[in-house]
Formats: C-alpha cells, sequence, structure tokens
C-alpha cells in the first residue's frame, strides 16, 4: 500500500509509479465520503491540466465521485486551476477538484483540493480528507461508465474555459490593453494557459503553447532559469513591452520587462499594492508568506494599510482572504491572489492587471519598478535549492532550530524569525532564509540585499556556514 500525503498543495506524485489510477481512485473515494458529510446534495468541479494522461485521471475521479451519489460537473478539455476555483464558486458546487502537478517536472501529476468559495481547502479538511483513505480502492471502475453516469444526469460536462473568460471580459479593460500600442508577450510553458490569452488578447506574440504533455522535458515552473528562451525573445524581437509566463496549472506568474529581466513576485506584489491602492484607491489588508521581502510590510505600514506574515503555503493567505477584507494576498514563489476575484493564485489573472496597469498609466514596467524602488529602495533576491541527501539536510535544520548561527560569514544576524522556516535578518536591506521542502531532499536558501551580486554573496556565505558550499 502507498501512503499517500498531501503537502503544501496537494498530493503529488510520479505517473505509473505511485501516481495510479488506484491511488487515485483511493483519494477519490475519501474526497467523495468528506464532501458527502459536509454537504447535502453535493457537487463537484472537477478539471485537469496538459499533463499525460489528465483525461484518464479526470474520468477515474468522476466515477468514483458519481458512484457516491455526487453530481460531477466535469470540465471538457484541459482547464487551469483557478478555472476549476472560479466553476466551483459560479456553480455553487462543494468542491473543485484538480488533476495537476502544478510546476512540477512532468512526470508528475497531482491531486488538489479545493474549497466552495474557490480556494484551497482549509488545511484541516485537507488532513481529513487524507485520514480516511482507504488502504485499498474497493470500486470496480470497469464496471462503471461515463456516458451512464451522464444519462443519468450524475455527470454534466461544462465549459470552464468560457466561464473564465466571460470573467476576465466582465473585470478588465481589454481594449485599453488593445489600444495602448504596448507589444505583450505570453510563455504558456506549456501549461494550462495556453488557449486563455490567444482569445483575449490575439495580438500577443506567443510561446509554448501548444500541447505537449512532456513539457519538452521542462519543469514548468516560471522562475528566471526556466525560460531563458522566453527572456531571449523578448530581446531579440526589441518591441516587446513585457513578458508574461504562467505554471502547468497557470496558477502562478513570471514577469519580464523590455529587456528581458527577470521580474520576481517580491517586485510584482509591490507593483500590484502601487496600481490598486494609489491608483485604483482601493483598501485593505496585505497579506504575504514569511519567504516575502520586507519591503511589503515598509510598504504597508507607510499607507497605513494592516499587514500580516503567514506560514508558507497559499492555504495560509486564502484563509485570510475568505474570513477578511485583503486586497493582496502573496508569496514568493508566484502565487498571488488580489481583492475582486477568487481567493486563489492565478497568473493570467495578475499578468492582465500588470498589463492594465501599464496601459492605464502609459508607463513602462522599468518606470513602474523604479516608482516602487523610490518608495522603498532598490532591492534584488535570489533564491537556491540546494538539493542535499537527507541527512545533512536535517542536521542544517537541527542547528537552525538550535538557534546555532550568529553569523554567515561577515553578516551578523540582528533578529531571527520563525514563522515558517528560519528568516536570519541582517540589517533593513539584508536577509536570508533557509527552509526544508516538505515533499523533496532539498533546501531552500532565500536571500536579498541591495544588488543580486548582494544576494548571491549571501547565499554563498550561507552555503560556506553550512558546510555544503
Amino acid at each position: 500500500m502507498t501512503k499517500i500525503k498531501f503537502g503544501t498543495d496537494g498530493w503529488r506524485a510520479i505517473i505509473a509509479k505511485e501516481f495510479t489510477v488506484e491511488n487515485v481512485a483511493r483519494v477519490s473515494i475519501a474526497t467523495g465520503v468528506w464532501t458527502k458529510k459536509n454537504f447535502e446534495n453535493p457537487s463537484i468541479v472537477l478539471g485537469h491540466d496538459c499533463r499525460f494522461a489528465g483525461e484518464l485521471f479526470a474520468h477515474t475521479a468522476a466515477k468514483v465521485f458519481a458512484s457516491q451519489g455526487i453530481k460531477v460537473l466535469l470540465a471538457k478539455g484541459f482547464v487551469s486551476t483557478p478555472m476549476v476555483s472560479l466553476g466551483a464558486v459560479k456553480l455553487k458546487a462543494s468542491m473543485g477538484v484538480v488533476l495537476t502537478a502544478s510546476h512540477n517536472p512532468p512526470s508528475y501529476n497531482g491531486y488538489k483540493l479545493k474549497a466552495h468559495f474557490g480556494g484551497p481547502l482549509s488545511p484541516e479538511g485537507v488532513q481529513e480528507v487524507e485520514d480516511i483513505i482507504p488502504e485499498t480502492n474497493h470500486i470496480d471502475l470497469e464496471a462503471l461508465s461515463i456516458e451512464a453516469f451522464v444519462k443519468e444526469g450524475l455527470i454534466e460536462y461544462i465549459d470552464l474555459e468560457t466561464m473564465y473568460l466571460d470573467h476576465v471580459r466582465a473585470n478588465f479593460d481589454l481594449k485599453a490593453m488593445e489600444n495602448s500600442g504596448l507589444h505583450f508577450a505570453y510563455d504558456a510553458m506549456y501549461g494550462a494557459g495556453q488557449n486563455v490569452l490567444k482569445k483575449l488578447l490575439p495580438k500577443m506574440t506567443f510561446l509554448h503553447c501548444d500541447y505537449n504533455p512532456s513539457f519538452m522535458g521542462q519543469a514548468p515552473e516560471p522562475i528566471a532559469k526556466n525560460l531563458t528562451e522566453f527572456s531571449e525573445l523578448i530581446k531579440k524581437d526589441g518591441t516587446i513591452a513585457v513578458g508574461l509566463a504562467t505554471d502547468g496549472d497557470a496558477d502562478r506568474i513570471g514577469l519580464f520587462n523590455s529587456k528581458g529581466e527577470f521580474v520576481d513576485s517580491h517586485h510584482i506584489l509591490l507593483l500590484l499594492m502601487n496600481y490598486l491602492h494609489k491608483t485604483k484607491g482601493l483598501t485593505g489588508k496585505i497579506v504575504v508568506a514569511a519567504s516575502t521581502t520586507p519591503r511589503v510590510e515598509r510598504l504597508a505600514k507607510m499607507w497605513s494599510l494592516d499587514f500580516d506574515e503567514v506560514q508558507i503555503g497559499f492555504k495560509h493567505i486564502a484563509r485570510q482572504m475568505v474570513t477578511e477584507d485583503v486586497l493582496v494576498g502573496g508569496e514568493e514563489s508566484g502565487g498571488i491572489a488580489i481583492a475582486g476575484h477568487i481567493p486563489e493564485r492565478d497568473g493570467i489573472w495578475m499578468g492582465l492587471v500588470i498589463f492594465e496597469y501599464m496601459a492605464k498609466t502609459g508607463k513602462t514596467l522599468e518606470t513602474l519598478v523604479n516608482e516602487i524602488y523610490e518608495l522603498v529602495g532598490e532591492f534584488k533576491y535570489w533564491r537556491d535549492d540546494l538539493h542535499l541527501p537527507e541527512a545533512v539536510k536535517q542536521e542544517v535544520i537541527k542547528n537552525c532550530k538550535a538557534d546555532a548561527y550568529k553569523s554567515f560569514g561577515k553578516y551578523k544576524v540582528q533578529e531571527l524569525q520563525t514563522i515558517d522556516g528560519f528568516k536570519y535578518i541582517f540589517n533593513e536591506d539584508e536577509w536570508l532564509m533557509i527552509r526544508p521542502s516538505g515533499t523533496e531532499p532539498v533546501l531552500r536558501a532565500y536571500a536579498e540585499s541591495k544588488t543580486l551580486e548582494g544576494a548571491k554573496a549571501i547565499l554563498q556565505a550561507a552555503k560556506e556556514e553550512l558546510g555544503i558550499a
């Protein structure tokens, strides 16, 4: 028996190794039992992304839910995670389920649980589902027919993409973008966002916007090192004002300026705050994950906006977005949400907000970033994922817990924050964070300084201090 565990954002496993029809059925049995226990007349919006065998796994889940008497609202064709989350809200469903491994390598698939409010199911809810996953699948899937369930009315095909497109058109000034004279570009990384922008802004430049479950061997995570082809395209073209990239299920954002330089999520969060508060006059709380730049808090305090820092994992941000008036919520890894949409990460939505910001102000992305620097100072950020033997990783974490590190080379620790991982503050402009991955033999090291060279120097000093240089 495979022990199935949900991580920070769902269950993920290698296709045909642990991510099998039988195991998907086991998780679906538990999901169905939980949904029936918590909702009268339960219904589940169900979709899959562009990964290998997505339809097979979605049909497996659909059969299980329908056999439990749950109404299944099944997306036809691949969809993004935000489409499923939006569908759960619009169709007043009990739950949303997405078959996706998000930004993981192409050999993986995964299973995300979405709540009725259009964001991640609460950690408590996820744990309850995990606790009732049976040891084996007891449902004879071969004896069940999708077509028969459709005839019965227990499975209904729905068009989540059109629903999402209509929602975007109702909330954005697409005409302003089209008439701005700005040339936009989009790299879908072969992910589930590949069709949306073709329909919304067809004159954009598109890259990797076709169906390829292999992702050409590249993990579809929108970070600088994975997007060199996109960066080169922007540099060579010379007319592109901004480049947007999204991950495998299109809930994370990557951004490039007109020089083909990567603009990280810390900068995007600050840009969104500036646009929504200063330009549009909106107010609300700012909620970020612990690995985010302290400059977000600095800007929030400057404008007297409430601020909160939470554990890593978007579910912690979503919880506050559901219960409080949150203007911007986000994390370092590219997952960002704003007021006026669902409490869910949505890379395409965030990209459109940036496009609209540029179109409405007539300013370049570089100018908008410089306006941020005038408020909070210039800064650069870098992250290293250190692949270590598990024993070495555990030794480092043991030392962190024992507060053994008082300095990293020339960088003296002024303060240690432990909301999630270990964030060592050196001064108001420089910090280092060490955090173990919950699912891989990886130690994540994050650093910020006034310059990129400074951030990388901090990481090098950290590696030397940790004995892993």
